[in-house]
């Protein structure tokens, strides 16, 4: 079977006989390894009902664009920044016109609208409908607009003619939507990434921390192993699972994840640091629990950590090396600073007082900054981020040096 593992699929359904399959496409994904959320239009739901694709896919069905209750948090927006692929299955002749027009509706359309996911379409309609010069135009369009379609195939329709725009089979359609996650951008080449937080010890029970969830290193690292890297993750305590066709090294303490780091690098050709490495450590680990005393305070001297990303960046087989900046204000600044002061080819830096993208959040936006330039990349799940900032980085590393 085809693995779609740890992928989120948004599968819009809407008013064609053959939304019936959509039922079997829900199953098929998720054997596949993907979670799914349904979106129904109304004329879906004269086909299908909610019921059956909610009792399928584990999730509520989304089927209002005006949900007062869904719409408190922006409804459409989150689904639209969940989705690792936005999936119409059936997608009719009446969609695909209002989504060349981009139209926004009804919460389907106003998904299309708002996600930076990829949209994919698995066209099913009268091989009249499909043939007629207005669908094609609009085929022609959404094709130009890098809008991916599944089909359709040709054979026998539910009105009784033979001809093209037959839907997809589900197991036709789950390759096909793996097939959109096949990089082989970095195949042959070897990634190191650092995720998550270190733990620097006070005592046998207690040390100085983090809140790194580590959750956008180990997306980067998902991301990298599906673009064919060998992909080592160097991973602070977390409790996040191991991506799939990814090594992980786990570490404790800062000194712990530098000699992890300078040994995983050698012969690496990617280092991507983003890691949230405790810049100081106590001097001295007391080897018993300190006893709580009379003392109204006490006091740590604390000693700098090595600084892991500088040093994989001098060394004299260099990996292509990235850093991050997680920063409260001065974005730009701060971080281009960190570029020329640690020497790195990149650093990716982000707003860490934006509680919808800092620490433990499932979204995230950045700025990267490398010697020449700037380019922001706006809100979206980590999931989504990992991979364009994957494919950006394998362009820059696989292009020939002029």
């Amino acid at each position: 079977m085809t693995s779609l593992a740890n992928k989120h699929i948004l599968l819009g359904v809407t008013g064609g006989i053959a939304a019936y399959k959509s039922a079997d496409l829900v199953r098929r994904l998720q054997d596949a390894g993907a979670s799914v959320q349904v979106v129904m239009t109304p004329a879906a739901q004269e086909f299908i009902t909610p019921l059956t694709l909610q009792a399928l896919s584990g999730h509520p069905v989304h089927t209002q664009l005006l949900d007062p209750e869904a719409e408190a948090g922006m409804g459409h927006i989150q689904l639209a920044r969940w989705a690792d692929l936005v999936l119409i299955a059936p997608a009719t002749a009446d969609f695909m016109a209002r989504l060349t027009q981009g139209m926004g509706n009804d919460l389907l359309t106003s998904i299309c609208l708002a996600t930076a996911a990829p949209i994919a379409l698995a066209p099913a309609m009268n091989q009249g409908m499909w043939r007629n010069p207005a669908t094609q135009s609009n085929l022609d369009q959404l094709i130009a607009r890098k809008i991916h379609i599944f089909g359709p195939a040709d054979g026998g329709q539910a009105c009784g003619d033979i001809g093209p725009g037959r839907m997809l089979e589900p197991l036709q359609l789950v390759d096909a939507a793996a097939s959109l996650f096949v990089r082989g951008s970095l195949a042959g080449k070897k990634v190191v990434i650092t995720a998550g937080p270190t733990r620097e010890a006070i005592d046998p029970v207690r040390y100085l921390s983090n809140h790194s969830s580590g959750k956008m290193g180990y997306a980067l690292a998902e991301a990298a192993a599906e673009a064919g890297a060998t992909t080592i993750l160097i991973s602070g305590p977390t409790q996040l699972k191991t991506p799939a066709r990814v090594t992980r090294i786990d570490v404790i303490s800062a000194q712990d994840m530098y000699d992890a780091s300078l040994s995983a690098a050698e012969g690496c050709d990617l280092f991507i640091a983003a890691a949230a490495v405790a810049d100081y450590r106590p001097a001295q680990v007391a080897e018993q629990k300190l006893k709580k005393g009379s003392e109204d305070s006490i006091t740590l001297t604390l000693i700098k950590n090595p600084d892991i990303v500088a040093s994989v960046a001098a060394l004299p087989r260099r990996p292509f090396t990235v850093g991050f900046a997680a920063e409260s204000e001065n974005l730009l600044e701060y971080g281009r600073a960190k570029l020329v002061r640690k020497q790195l080819d990149l650093v990716i830096a982000n707003n860490i007082s934006d509680s919808e993208i800092g620490f433990n959040s499932d979204d995230n936006a950045v700025t990267l900054i490398d010697h020449g330039s700037t380019q922001e990349l706006n809100q979206r799940s980590k999931h989504q981020l990992a991979r364009e900032l994957i494919a950006l980085l394998a362009h820059k590393i696989t292009a020939p040096a002029h």
